[in-house]
């Protein structure tokens, strides 16, 4: 699960799914260093979206099971 206090880097680790979300919400920055310390709701603000709906809507994707292949 995520959440707001957990960081960009540490999101896009455990859940690499989640690049799709934040690119399409235009975090473009993913790979940046600032990314590996900022949290969630930092990034959120920072790029004027709603913390709480972003951190919903990540945990949607990751929840969402995988096509097979």
């Amino acid at each position: 699960m995520i959440t707001k206090d957990m960081t960009i880097g540490q999101v896009l680790r455990e859940y690499p799914n989640t690049a799709e979300v934040f690119f399409k919400l235009g975090m473009h920055c993913l790979g940046c260093p600032s990314s590996t310390m900022e949290s969630v709701e930092g990034a959120a603000f920072t790029h004027g979206r709603d913390p709480v709906a972003l951190v919903k809507e990540l945990n949607e994707v990751v929840s969402t099971p995988l096509p097979k292949l």
